[in-house]
């Protein structure tokens, strides 16, 4: 039973992702959705730019295990990124009228910099969409066991498929219909298990002292920790082109506005519900919660806790929405660094191609990006670590020349290039070498110290765009 309804509602993604294909006439169509979707849908783009994998399995994991300071980088520093975007991104970019954040990097800078920008965001993707094939490839061997390995793939083929049919049309449609099952299986399931758990006071009463504090102990280590992990998604993520596209697609700047900041409240409400959820699971289930913890599997704890204890009603809920969440993010996450690879690095080397070869090399980017991340997804690496890798790499690499361009007048390419490049490197070494303090932070500092060093001995080269 519970498989038929998986089936049939992955079947229905397929159809809306075929439907919204005759919307598609051209590369616009497909990049941005001709630049005209309605808050709703467009806000829903924005809830759905992240609500996957990482926030139902792998922060509700975190949540268990480390109370409130756990999960400060998702759901927290998730919806400050996009209350950020609306404050201070959105406009000025909006304005522009382009397809990616590198288009913007060669307008304000150069060609060089868009290209390097480009290099470094593609691969950025990779570890973010394998997360979300991995969750998918979880519920599919909870389902039917077959081998995750098989899941994976199977999974990728079928995002692949409505998102090559129908581009941002596809995704943002198939995002709302998501966004609607994801709201109603999340509610449902938590009145419910809050209900077998006893109410909400017995299930705070089961939680150890310190469990919800906010603020990390009053220790350097501790508050490098902290600011690491707001800073890891709610900047990190601004310059990233998923978010970046899905508000290019709203009809109006003031849509897109709006859009950023009603995305934020969606995603702090929202993204409660699973961490409830799990929360409940560790009174219901303490000897599911232990044996995952000790074979560190506690990613799957609300899929397993579902399958092994919930009933019809609620198992088809919670895959419902689960899936939603997944699919929803990882089709946006497919096209994102399709686009950058198109637009940026193979378009500029064909001066003289129509827009239709450029749609068709939009279609094979999403391909070769899906079989990347499938490859990746297959490694063995976790959820939360995939996650949490993309948005470091344009953290380090590209907010301070994004922060540059649009804000400080002196900015300029030799200042972009040095943050680009000098960001990249002291983080890749951190990251080897293990240093005691969060490397994201060494890659970020020494990222803004390359732009004032560029800026100093550099050309200027302002633009007024």
């Amino acid at each position: 039973m519970v498989l038929f309804f998986v089936i049939l509602y992955i079947c229905l993604n397929v159809l809306i992702g075929w439907w919204a294909a005759r919307r598609v006439k051209n590369s616009q169509d497909f990049v941005v959705a001709g630049r005209n979707l309605p808050l709703m849908i467009t806000s829903a783009g924005m809830f759905a730019t992240w609500f996957g994998s990482e926030t139902v399995m792998g922060a509700s994991a975190e949540f268990v295990q480390k109370g409130v300071l756990g999960v400060i980088e998702d759901p927290f520093g998730a919806a400050l990124c996009l209350v950020l975007i609306g404050a201070f991104f959105c406009r000025p970019l909006y304005r522009l009228n382009i397809y990616t954040f590198n288009d913007y990097f060669r307008l304000r800078y150069s060609p060089r910099v868009e290209l390097v920008s480009a290099i470094c965001m593609v691969p950025s993707y990779f570890g973010w969409i394998a997360a979300q094939l991995i969750a998918m490839a979880i519920v599919l061997q909870d389902l039917t066991g077959l081998p995750a390995f098989w899941g994976v793939w199977l999974c990728m083929s079928l995002v692949v498929f409505y998102t090559t049919t129908g581009g941002m049309w596809a995704v943002s449609i198939t995002d709302f219909v998501q966004t609607i099952m994801i709201v109603l299986g999340l509610v449902v399931m938590a009145i419910i298990l809050v209900g077998q758990a006893g109410g909400l006071q017995n299930v705070y009463a089961h939680t150890p002292k310190g469990f919800f504090n906010f603020l990390p102990a009053n220790k350097l280590d501790q508050i490098l920790i902290y600011i690491s992990a707001w800073i890891t998604v709610g900047l990190g993520s601004i310059p990233q082109q998923d978010v970046f596209q899905r508000t290019m697609s709203a009809k109006s700047e003031n849509t897109a506005v709006y859009s950023a900041y009603l995305g934020a409240l969606m995603y702090l409400t929202i993204a409660f519900l699973p961490l409830l959820i799990a929360l409940c699971g560790k009174v219901l289930y303490p000897d599911l919660v232990q044996e995952l913890h000790k074979t560190k599997n506690l990613e799957q704890l609300l899929p397993k806790m579902v399958s092994l204890h919930g009933g019809v009603f609620i198992q088809i809920l919670f895959f419902g929405a689960l899936l939603s969440a997944i699919m929803s993010t990882a089709s946006g996450a497919m096209l994102a660094p399709a686009t950058v690879l198109s637009e940026n690095i193979i378009r500029p080397r064909f001066q003289n191609m129509t827009d239709a070869q450029h749609l068709r090399i939009l279609r094979w980017s999403v391909v070769i990006v899906a079989v990347c991340s499938a490859i990746m997804a297959n490694m063995g690496a976790s959820i939360y670590e995939l996650s949490r890798q993309s948005a470091a790499i344009t953290l380090v690499s590209l907010f301070i020349p994004l922060l540059g361009g649009l804000y400080w007048r002196r900015a300029n390419t030799t200042g972009a290039m040095l943050s680009i490049v000098v960001g990249m490197v002291v983080w890749l070494w951190g990251e080897i070498a293990v240093w005691s303090t969060p490397s994201i932070l060494w890659g970020l500092l020494a990222s803004t110290i390359a732009m004032f060093v560029g800026m100093w001995v550099g050309e200027s080269n302002t633009k007024k765009l």
